[in-house]
């Protein structure tokens, strides 16, 4: 099992860079950003992961371009992996996806992963005049496009959504850029499987198990059963050796963790009574207690 650093409600992004270096030197395999477009002030969708449908986070949280903040980060380390968790593709169109990702894997020697779902949020999709019952069609259609896109070749589309003629995109990347789905409604289950990855969403380690069964099932049934996918889980209570012996071997299964962040999912178990999380060095602190927790348990692999 190797290891992610989440990014998600973390508002300190001034720390983000110095917080990528030292995921690296303590061998973490990888950091994640989240993302909204164009955030509402008022927002009356419920939030599917949640019990009472409520957001976990300020309105004035900072959503910085999921994609920029990846380069940066990828330009201050050389081994570190990134990756959107998750990326609204579905409010933007093939031809800015595409660049914005190919931009990222070119800058850090391939070291990105796009990380994508539906999205839930009514509102953005309003603020935007996106439909949003369509969103699941429309992201379908998104990865397609871009995954040709990404090829550098001269290509076309025709699709429910987007049309376009003889378009090349320059640069392109020099291999293919990973598809992780995020999700678990039937749609999300679906779509993972027929793609690269896996991004779990919170869940206790026996619920997790049950969903990643269900997309190794999907992809059986699709004849990509042996080709290589990745899982990045992100449960509610911690991980056992027995838990991680018990995933389809068919996996390469990776963490996300938030050592310093309080959420709904309960508290940061890494940050001591009397410290500020806002504060570096406590995140810092965090991230080396994960460590030397996990690797106590023999469950921590380095990157």
């Amino acid at each position: 099992m190797k290891y992610w650093i989440s990014l998600v409600n973390t508002t300190e992004v001034d720390q983000f860079i110095p917080l990528a270096r030292k995921a690296e030197e303590l061998g973490y395999e990888g950091i994640t950003v989240p993302d909204h477009l164009a955030y509402p002030a008022k927002i009356e969708t419920p939030y599917p992961y949640t019990e009472d449908g409520e957001v976990w986070w300020p309105n004035t949280n900072p959503w910085t371009d999921p994609w920029i903040t990846l380069t940066a980060m990828g330009v201050a380390t050389s081994k570190l992996r990134m990756a959107t968790n998750i990326y609204l593709a579905a409010l933007r169109d093939p031809f800015t996806v595409s660049r914005a990702i190919s931009a990222a894997a070119i800058y850090t020697d391939n070291r990105v992963a796009c990380g994508v779902s539906a999205g839930w949020l009514r509102e953005e999709f309003d603020l935007l005049g996106i439909d949003f019952s369509s969103r699941g069609r429309r992201l379908d259609e998104m990865l397609a496009c871009v995954r040709g896109l990404n090829t550098g070749n001269e290509v076309s589309h025709h699709g429910e959504f987007y049309r376009y003629d003889d378009v090349v995109m320059s640069p392109a990347p020099t291999r293919a850029i990973p598809v992780w789905v995020g999700g678990m409604s039937r749609a999300a289950i679906r779509r993972a499987a027929e793609n690269d990855g896996w991004l779990g969403v919170p869940l206790k380690n026996d619920e997790m198990k049950g969903v990643i069964d269900s997309i190794f099932e999907k992809r059986r049934e699709m004849g990509k059963y042996e080709e290589p996918f990745d899982v990045l889980i992100s449960a509610m209570e911690l991980y056992t050796p027995e838990f991680i012996e018990s995933l389809d071997p068919a996996g390469t299964y990776h963490a996300s963790v938030l050592p310093w962040t309080p959420s709904p999912w309960g508290r940061a178990f890494w940050v001591e009574e009397g410290e500020d999380h806002t504060e570096l060095e406590t995140k810092v602190r965090s991230m080396e207690r994960f460590k030397a927790m996990m690797t106590q348990f023999g469950l921590w692999e380095d990157a």
